[in-house]
């Protein structure tokens, strides 16, 4: 693989659109640099090209929505996440590309709804991962509680982060509700975090900490070995 060089973080949407997009790809960038990479926002799916993603360290998809891609550039994500290239989803994301079996797979399941904005408990599964070693391991938190189609939780996925729906209503899982999960499983490494709704959610310390962490661990599969940690791996 040719040396990385940035984060690509993608934001069209071809659904509802996110008012804390934009909150969301600044910090992202803002974090890109903090861990020594550049950065750039893009909404042109001809933007994602093999020669382009070549040279990217993690792409992030930031609450997308609907079809957000091209023939050719879902082509170029595939073989780059295939290749070893490491992909961040972000909350809405999975609700992006609902008819892209790759991406389908990726996720493991499908966005499904979610009860109102509000206050509840976050428990971190793995406080030894990249993503959630910042975190307090019983995190409260304000997010739309994300319900997806079909359980996220399997063998060859890990999860990092579920939802305690005895602490909000409208919760659709029961007592084990994912809400982050990472996997190598596709050769790239590919982390999803349902949570993100809000603007203010990018400027909160404990966020932008497991964001960071998330793009630090995306990001070791392609040759940056400084961000590799012992406590960055998943622990199964």
């Amino acid at each position: 693989m040719p040396t990385t060089d940035g984060v690509l973080v993608y934001t069209r949407t071809a659904g509802y659109r996110h008012d804390s997009i934009p909150a969301g790809a600044a910090a992202l960038c803002e974090l890109a640099s903090g861990l020594g990479l550049g950065a750039e926002t893009t909404e042109d799916p001809e933007a994602l090209t093999t020669d382009r993603l070549d040279r990217c360290a993690t792409v992030v998809l930031l609450s997308t929505t609907g079809e957000v891609l091209t023939d050719p550039s879902r082509a170029a994500l595939e073989s780059y996440v295939r290749a070893g290239g490491g992909l961040l989803a972000v909350h809405a994301a999975a609700n992006a590309e609902p008819d892209w079996p790759f991406y389908g797979a990726l996720l493991g399941t499908r966005f499904a709804g979610h009860p109102p904005l509000q206050a509840g408990i976050v428990h971190v599964e793995d406080g030894r991962h990249l993503a959630t070693e910042p975190l307090p391991r019983k995190w409260h938190w304000t997010d739309e509680w994300y319900d997806f189609t079909t359980h996220p939780r399997r063998p060859d996925v890990h999860v990092l982060l579920r939802a305690d729906e005895s602490t909000y209503e409208g919760g659709g899982h029961g007592a084990d509700h994912p809400l982050a999960w990472c996997h190598e499983n596709m050769g790239g490494r590919f982390l999803f975090t349902a949570l993100g709704h809000t603007a203010e959610s990018y400027a909160h310390p404990a966020f932008r900490a497991h964001l960071a962490g998330a793009l630090a661990w995306t990001t070791n599969n392609r040759g940056r070995g400084a961000y590799t940690s012992g406590h960055g791996m998943p622990h199964q």
